[in-house]
């Protein structure tokens, strides 16, 4: 199972405020950190690409300003505020000497959840993958409010995973996994090395969050690692818990360290085309051309070129039909365009959009990524509430 982690293609990894910050001091454990910075340093150059979810903002501006004990909201975003340059400055410092380039990105949970903010913060962060940096992630804590009060990393992380396709959510923690009771009560508790189906028996597994400790580093617990699971696998995702105390510890689960992998049936591809051509409503139809029928059937994307006319009140990132020049549905997928915008650009190559729309769009109406071919026996099923 550990060989998931050095065969995944796209990887998110999340840290809790527990393994980054000492719990006496307050202080960062720059050891650790820089043990880990050497991890990712040896994946980023076996060619796998990386993102991050970084608790800390909160326990380190809470240092700073010499506050112990439960925070008010208020005082959580005003300790996230300061502890978000601490942390950003951490991550660089560390990354730079293996010559890595990172980018802060904050967002809430509203980001993944809310459509043009989901697509936005997508494009964002596979360009920066592309252009070779680490994103790394941390909730927006200022301007969040339930997020801080519940703590949910986990699942942040895990909409990420399933936003970007990741292959691999790494949860890294200061538990090395599931057991069938919690450890902390019963030490001889049986250790559950894989999960392949998450089932009520395995919900009930997770006790319910531990009180805050004194120092209120870290805010989640088993039952949001199991919320996680059930995003990440859902999006094709392999998920795995791992202790993070030791240093070094991704190379620990590479080399066998006690772990519980909750295991994908898809792959994020597979999963996002069955997402695509049966649980979303379609908002709208482009009809193409036996050119671009022709193109769609190689694995090509659909160019405005192709396409002859287009129907609906559809809006970017929305699902729409795609017709071929007989009259039946051949495809479906998302339109890279809201339906006004693609009415002024059919017909067109690609390179005379910018012309006509005044700013320098996609190339392709429909990514080949976000299509999926379906044909006329495919029924629609309404988008659950």
């Amino acid at each position: 199972m550990s060989q998931r982690l050095s065969h995944a293609r796209r990887m998110v990894i999340k840290i809790g405020s527990a393994l980054l910050i000492d719990k006496k001091t307050g202080a960062l454990r720059q050891d650790w950190l820089k043990s880990l910075a050497a991890d990712i340093a040896g994946m980023k150059e076996r060619g796998q690409e990386i993102v991050i979810v970084s608790s800390g903002a909160i326990a380190l501006g809470r240092s700073r300003l010499g506050k112990k004990g439960a925070l008010r909201l208020e005082e959580s975003q005003a300790a996230a505020a300061i502890g978000q340059i601490d942390l950003a400055h951490a991550w660089s410092r560390a990354m730079s000497a293996h010559n890595m380039t990172i980018a802060q990105v904050l967002l809430t949970l509203g980001d993944t959840e809310e459509r043009r903010r989901y697509l936005n913060a997508r494009g964002t962060i596979e360009t920066l993958l592309g252009l070779g940096a680490i994103p790394v992630i941390n909730e927006n804590d200022t301007v969040a409010t339930t997020e801080i009060r519940y703590g949910d990393n986990d699942r942040l992380a895990a909409r990420v995973a399933s936003m970007i396709s990741a292959d691999c959510l790494v949860l890294l923690s200061d538990v090395d996994g599931l057991y069938r009771e919690n450890p902390a009560i019963n030490p001889d508790a049986e250790h559950l090395p894989e999960v392949t189906e998450i089932t009520p028996a395995i919900e009930a597994m997770a006790a319910p969050p531990p009180e805050r400790s004194e120092t209120n580093l870290g805010s989640g617990g088993m039952q949001t690692k199991i919320s996680a699971a059930k995003i990440a696998t859902a999006a094709g995702c392999h998920m795995v818990i791992a202790s993070g105390k030791t240093l070094a510890p991704l190379s620990a689960i590479e080399t066998g360290a006690r772990t519980t992998w909750f295991t994908a049936q898809d792959n994020p591809r597979a999963a996002r085309k069955r997402w695509i051509a049966g649980s979303l409503s379609p908002q709208g139809t482009l009809t193409i051309d036996a050119g671009a029928a022709k193109a769609l059937q190689k694995g090509n994307s659909l160019l405005p070129a192709g396409i002859t006319s287009s129907s609906g009140g559809f809006d970017r990132g929305d699902a729409v039909l795609v017709i071929g020049p007989d009259g039946e549905e051949i495809a479906r997928g998302l339109s890279a365009y809201p339906a006004d915008e693609a009415q002024q650009i059919i017909g067109l190559k690609s390179s005379d959009i910018e012309t006509r729309l005044g700013y320098r769009g996609r190339t392709a109406m429909i990514h080949r990524d976000d299509l999926v071919l379906t044909g006329s026996q495919i029924t629609t099923r309404k988008e659950p509430a």
